[in-house]
């Protein structure tokens, strides 16, 4: 027997912490390599960890809900032979810190919040003699049923990685799902059985007993994006101007382009021409596109654009972006817009889509709002808010007709941008919407 702990690996980006969401195994279980074991949300998204060893699960060193540093051990396996060959290290060589693939390794101290219970003693990594740890708890194997087998609250959920991400996909708790597979596992088949009627529940606030008051914890999204509006609107300072135009020949140009063969089965808002727009005012005005630095004394001109789209979740505010959004055509920017929104809305966007964002559109229209005066995602020179469109009477070719109207509300950080640049670049935005046909002409 050879006990090997798994630490929680540096998921990428500056990350020293995570919140245990739910653990997939239980104590006594055997895994697969690569099997996923625990799901895992930081400050940037959540994600599921997969197990670096094939073996037996010893020990769970945290329950649901703790937060736990970078490096710290999360769970014990029983590899029942030698120590697993990522966790051996000599003199000559120093011993690797676990990480993901893809994500490098952790690069600072971590700094520990109060636990939710007091962590339990780590198991050495050595051989079994060598090991002072607590008795592994042995399960029985599960038998073959004949009947679908209902979960057992608390108790780990079997369902292969496909089953799971389609119910990551289908909002689906696979806990409150009943198994029809092998020893009890669920299929895609019970998923599908159980759409109907199943919402994901949203975790509840933590209410004080005898008090009228509701504690929310500050932690991941929302932690990350508090301290990030703070930074920004007390560094940059913030200009917001706004502009009211008439966009009825958009949605009309939207309304073709929906009936075009090729686009019949896209979903398509007027947030993608808002999106072209940008990309086309950002060609014509570069500075729009821009980052300050303190550290060089620079301007720093982008020759690319990653245009961040704010999206609300479950766990908060996030901004991915597209990446190299300005190379793409209009049919492959909606289809990125797309993956965008729904991947954000799983809440399993990767940290590496919400990092490196050089502008950013944030759809206030969505909820009925006119507009807004955003503030810069750190690192950003600019930020247009795009209102709702709404019905309304509008002077047109000298009479008072209703018209489909929206306000545009641009922030930008006047120490790049001056009133004439951001001026210019709101105008030419609004252009293109009141008349995308004629724009394209006269910019091509």
């Amino acid at each position: 027997m050879a006990i090997n702990q798994f630490p929680l690996p540096d998921l990428g980006e500056g990350l020293t912490e995570g919140e245990i969401l739910k653990w997939l195994v239980a104590e006594g279980d055997t895994i697969e390599l690569n099997q996923p074991i625990v799901e895992v949300e930081t400050a940037k998204a959540a994600v599921e960890i997969p197990a670096k060893w094939a073996g037996t699960v010893v020990k769970i060193h945290h329950p649901e809900g703790t937060v736990v540093n970078v490096g710290d051990p999360i769970i014990s396996i029983d590899t029942g032979g030698g120590a697993a060959p990522a966790a051996e290290s000599t003199d000559e060589e120093p011993k690797r810190q676990p990480v993901l693939v893809g994500y490098g390794p952790k690069s600072g101290p971590a700094k520990r919040r109060v636990r939710a219970a007091p962590a339990p003693a780590a198991v050495v990594e050595a051989p079994a003699p060598a090991v002072e740890a607590p008795a592994p708890v042995v399960k029985e194997p599960l038998a073959p049923v004949e009947e679908p087998v209902a979960p057992q609250p608390g108790g780990p959920v079997l369902a292969k990685p496909p089953v799971r991400k389609l119910a990551r996909d289908l909002g689906i708790d696979l806990s409150t799902v009943v198994g029809t597979g092998p020893q009890g596992s669920i299929t895609r088949d019970d998923l599908q059985g159980a759409v109907d009627g199943v919402t994901r529940p949203a975790p509840a606030p933590a209410r004080v007993p005898g008090s009228r008051e509701t504690r929310i914890p500050i932690k991941g999204v929302r932690k990350l994006t508090a301290a990030n509006m703070v930074a920004s609107a007390f560094t940059a300072p913030h200009v917001t101007e706004f502009l009211t135009i008439d966009m009825t020949r958009s949605m009309r140009a939207l309304d073709r382009l929906k009936g075009q063969r090729d686009w019949r089965d896209v979903r398509v808002s007027p947030l993608l021409l808002v999106a072209k727009a940008v990309l086309l005012g950002i060609k014509r005005h570069p500075m729009i596109n821009s980052t300050w630095s303190d550290k060089t004394e620079e301007i720093i001109v982008k020759d690319y654009v990653n245009l961040g789209v704010a999206a609300a979740t479950d766990r908060g505010l996030i901004v991915p972006n597209i990446k190299d959004a300005g190379e793409l055509t209009l049919r492959q920017l909606a289809d990125a817009m797309n993956d965008l929104v729904g991947t954000a809305k799983s809440g399993k966007t990767p940290p590496a889509d919400m990092t490196g964002g050089t502008f950013t559109i944030t759809n206030v229209g969505v909820f009925g709002v006119d507009t807004g005066t955003p503030i810069l995602p750190p690192g950003e020179a600019a930020i247009l808010a795009f209102g709702a469109v709404r019905e309304q009477p509008w002077a047109h070719k000298g009479k008072v007709k209703l018209r489909q109207v929206t306000t545009l509300g641009l922030s930008f950080d006047h120490r790049i941008i001056d009133g004439e640049l951001g001026s210019k670049f709101l105008r030419d935005v609004g252009e293109f919407l009141t008349d995308p046909e004629a724009a394209l002409l006269a910019w091509m």
